[in-house]
């Protein structure tokens, strides 16, 4: 199965706390998801972050909707977590969070390996792109949650 890797990150001037607090409620992913996926979180809230707890979601991709169930598979406060796809349109979805202190602010970074049906062909007509959109999306969200760093 031919894997695809993407990265992203975000440098946001707040603590690393605060950072991974955000991340680590899962209710905050309907946040940073574009629109045009009509994303939601189907499981009950509060949802304990752990390794082993399961999530699940539901979306509509190009209209069609689709069901999404996650498992958080590493959980280390305030520097990292991972998920996997369980169920859900991706051969094979897996994701790292990272959090580092930098600058004064944090470094929030995104590794995905991901897997499509129609491989690299799929990949390149379709789905890289709209990873990238989601991402940068996501980017441009937290961007404007908790601000650049930057003078206005």
């Amino acid at each position: 199965m031919k894997t695809f890797v993407h990265e992203s990150s975000v440098w946001l001037p707040r603590p690393l706390d605060e950072v991974f607090e955000f991340f680590s409620d899962a209710s905050n992913l309907e946040v940073i998801t574009p629109p045009w996926l009509k994303f939601s979180v189907v499981t009950p809230r509060p949802i304990e972050m752990r390794p082993g707890t399961l999530i699940d979601y539901r979306l509509r991709f190009r209209g069609i909707p689709l069901r999404w169930r996650s498992e958080i598979t590493e959980w280390a406060p305030p520097h990292r977590f991972a998920d996997v796809q369980v169920k859900g349109p991706y051969r094979q979805w897996i994701h790292e969070h990272t959090f580092v202190e930098q600058d004064g602010g944090t470094l929030a970074g995104d590794r995905v390996e991901y897997a499509v049906w129609g491989g690299a062909l799929a990949n390149w007509l379709v789905v890289r792109r709209d990873v990238e959109r989601i991402f940068d999306y996501r980017r441009q969200t937290l961007t404007a949650m908790f601000g650049s760093g930057e003078d206005s």
